[in-house]
Order: structure tokens, then sequence, then C-alpha cells
């Protein structure tokens, strides 16, 4: 029995740890830290905009015809010098009406191939034709506000910073989209941890929503890489370069149309963070990588490997030491697990009924991220040596 209660504390403790404490922790630490360091200047921009560098902001785009017009609108509200800026699209494998449209838009630098090998290998087809030392990447179905470019810009200014993520932010179509709802909360709050590991030393990764690198200090993905843009800002991390997050700049999407559409993206991104955790094993080394170590682990790894495994455990162990152990500590844990479930049940059931109640997307998210990362197991193993993969619709 002491077997069982060991392993129930343990499941329980790293549970907590890795989806609320991690965050206590670090705002325990910012705390303690502002208190003796003196916190880090923001940069100015030179007023002089002929001394801004020059930027490629480039959009790997797999036929996203539909999403053109209202992309290339939006490019061009962008507050950022025309002339320092080139803006390329790569369209690799598409057989849509996109390039026909792009090639009306005389500031586009189009590239194109006709074989689609994923998203990796068309970011590195894209960087082969680019000439800036700055490159800032998009999706095509995401808006950017107008002082993006700049506020990335001015990240780069900071000391030993060669990659910079902008915030990701999830727009519903309509009151009640609990699919879209959910991920935005989830975003939020996964926010405001980025933006707490960056005071602490650095950011864990970007998103390709809208993330940028330094040239000078790039290094490519894997061509099979599922998920290209956090391994190639982790990459940059690797090699002693940190990563700046900015709440400033800042991609707006639709969630995604439906449950089964948000699992796609789900299952792939737990794939490439398994496949990620192994090609970065050497970040695990505690000794050779103190800082990014704590917070690669308390922030990525636990979430993409053990935790959803100790969070399914948890109910057997719970039982079993119910059953034979009694106590009201294990009744009191076994009612608030069997609560949150039941929360999740019916927050799910509402969703299918088109019946809205924000409090209970928090669990029914949770949980649906969690079964997720199972799936993502049998993606990876299905997916391993491509790095293509069908893109969710969006809402």
């Amino acid at each position: 029995m002491i077997v069982f209660k060991i392993a129930f504390w343990f499941c329980l403790a790293l549970v907590v740890y890795t989806y609320v404490g991690y965050g206590a922790v670090l705002f325990i630490i910012l705390k303690i830290k502002n208190l003796f360091f003196r916190r880090e200047a923001s940069p100015i921009l030179p007023l002089d905009q002929q001394l801004l560098p020059e930027v490629t902001l480039m959009i790997c785009a797999y036929n996203e015809a539909e999403v053109v017009e209202e992309k290339m609108k939006n490019i061009r509200a962008l507050n950022y010098p025309k002339e320092k800026l080139c803006v390329m699209w790569v369209t690799d494998g598409s057989t849509d009406e996109s390039n026909q449209m792009l090639r009306a838009y005389p500031e586009v630098h189009l590239v194109y191939s006709p074989e689609r090998n994923g998203k990796a290998a068309a970011m590195q087809h894209g960087l082969r034709e680019n000439k800036a030392e700055y490159v800032i990447f998009t999706d095509a179905n995401t808006m950017l506000n107008a002082d993006a470019i700049r506020e990335i810009v001015r990240q780069f200014m900071k000391k030993n910073v060669s990659c910079v993520s902008g915030e990701k932010r999830v727009a519903a179509r309509h009151s009640g989209q609990a699919t879209a709802e959910g991920e935005g909360l989830y975003w939020k709050y996964e926010s405001t941890l980025k933006r707490w590991d960056s005071e602490l030393y650095s950011a864990m990764g970007a998103a390709g929503e809208l993330f940028a690198v330094r040239m000078s200090h790039y290094r490519p993905a894997p061509s099979n890489a599922l998920l290209d843009d956090f391994m190639m800002s982790m990459l940059i991390l690797k090699d002693g370069h940190r990563i700046a997050y900015t709440k400033e700049a800042y991609a707006t999407e639709f969630g995604s149309a439906s449950t089964a559409e948000e699992s796609k993206r789900k299952r792939r991104i737990a794939a490439g963070g398994l496949q990620s955790i192994w090609w970065l094993r050497s970040l695990l080394n505690p000794f050779a990588y103190p800082k990014v170590t704590f917070q690669y682990v308390s922030h990525r790894v636990l979430r993409w490997s053990i935790t959803p495994f100790a969070l399914l455990l948890l109910i057997p162990l719970n039982l079993l030491l119910l059953i034979f152990d009694g106590g009201c500590i294990y009744l009191t844990i076994a009612l608030l697990q069997f609560l949150f479930y039941l929360a999740a049940l019916i927050g799910h059931i509402l969703k299918k009924t088109g019946r809205r109640n924000k409090l209970l997307y928090v669990p029914t998210y949770f949980m649906f991220m969690n079964l997720n990362v199972f799936l993502g197991i049998r993606y990876l193993m299905t997916h391993k040596s491509s790095g293509t993969w069908e893109k969710a619709r969006r809402g």
C-alpha cells in the first residue's frame, strides 16, 4: 500500500505543478528578482525611419486563396517603411488560385515549387531567397496589429536576443463558439506563462502564428519537423541566445471551426512535442543548461510527456487508496476529481447542444487537450518521416 501512496502523491504533485504550480513558482521568483535586480531597459527605435533594418515578412501558405485578399490588406496596413519590408509568400505545393492572386500584388516576392514537402521545407525554401537579417514568420490566416513589426524589431535590440515570439490571440466567430472560446482562455494563460518565462530568462519556444529570427544565428529545423516553428526557435536557444516574448506584437486568428478540427491541431502539436523532446534531449541536462532545463521541463516537457499519464493514473490510484485505506483526504480528492470530470462532461454536452457556459469551457478544454496527447502518440508513429500535415479549418 505504501507504494500506491507514494505513486498517488507523486502523480498529484506532478499534475498540480505542471498546470498551476509552475506559474505560481514563476510569479514568486519574478517578484523576488524584481526586488533585488534592475529590470532590463526597453530599447527605443531610431526616430529616423531610414535607420530601421530591412525585414522579410514570410508567409508559408498551402492552398490559402480564400484569405489572400484579407491578409494582403492587413500587410498593407502595417506601420513599417514599405521600402524596408520584403513581403514573401512561399506557396509550395499549392493547387488553388493563390499564386495567380498573389501575382496581382507588386510588393509580393512569390516563391513556389510544385512539390509539397511540409512547412519546415517551405520555410527553408523561402529563406534561400531571403536577403534580410531579420525574418518574421506569420500564417496566412492570422492578422497582425499595425505596430507588430516595429515591436519585434525593438525586441531584437535587447541583449542576446536572436528570436522574438509574438502573442497569439484567438477570436470566436460568434458568442458561444465553445471551441474558440476554450482555445482563447487557454492561450491567455499560456501567454502569461510565456511572458514570465521571457522575463526570467527566455521564452521556451515560439508559435508559428508570429515569430521572428535573426538570420546570423538561424539554424534550420529538420525537414520532417511537425513543430517547425518551435524547433527553429529552440535551436537558437540551445546555441546560447534568448527568445524574447512580447504581447505588443500579436497575431489574431479565429478558433477552430469545430472540436474535430481543433483535435487535428492538438494531435499534431502533441506529436511534434514528443518529437522535439527527443531532438532537444540535450536541453534536459541541468549541468549544461541550468536555466533552460528548469523552464523547458516545467513548461513544455512535462505537458507533452509524463503529466497526462500521471493525470490518468490518479483515478485508479485514488480509488484503490479509498477502498483499502480510507481517510477523509482520499475521499475529498476523489470527490474533487469526480466533480471536475463531471463539469468537463457537462461542458462537452452543452457544447454539443450549442448552449453557452464559459465556466465549463475550462475543464472541458483541459480534458480535450490531454486526450489529444494520447492521440498524438499514434499520430507521431504514422507521421514520423513526413513534415506534412492536414491543416485545421478555422471558424
